[in-house]
């Protein structure tokens, strides 16, 4: 019997290398299928591409805060306004952690919200709550 994978896809939006390799190390031995954009305006035309049809080519999207281009609040914000998102799973990623960053994250329409350096088996739980079954 093979084991079950935690996910069918995650699109992961950083602009940081280090950071998208230390999630895909995290992630991808657990059977996740990982997408990546560099920024918000990327990150919305990956979901366009990934969810059109059926809207079911992403299950979680972990959004990184501080970007060029287009940041993850105002991405978050956009995703939001889109009714067959409007239920898609996002997790804030962070490095600023400031005392009103998990507020205005979640404010902005994120379900959730992690601090950067990252604490592995807090993001892996995260992933499965929030992950639909």
């Amino acid at each position: 019997m093979r084991p079950r994978s935690m996910a069918k896809s995650i699109l992961v939006v950083d602009d940081d290398a280090r950071n998208v390799f230390a999630l895909a190390s995290v992630l991808e031995p657990k059977g996740v299928k990982l997408h990546f954009a560099r920024n918000g305006k990327e990150a919305l035309a990956a979901l366009a591409s990934l969810t059109a049809g059926d809207g079911a080519g992403v299950d979680l999207v972990l959004m990184d805060i501080m970007m060029p281009e287009m940041d993850g609040l105002t991405a978050i914000r956009e995703i939001r306004k889109r009714p067959e998102w409007t239920k898609l799973p996002i997790i804030a990623l962070t490095a600023k952690a400031m005392p009103n960053d998990r507020e205005d994250c979640l404010r902005a329409g994120a379900d959730d919200y992690i601090a950067k350096p990252l604490d592995v088996d807090k993001l892996l739980s995260l992933v499965k709550v929030w992950i639909p079954k």
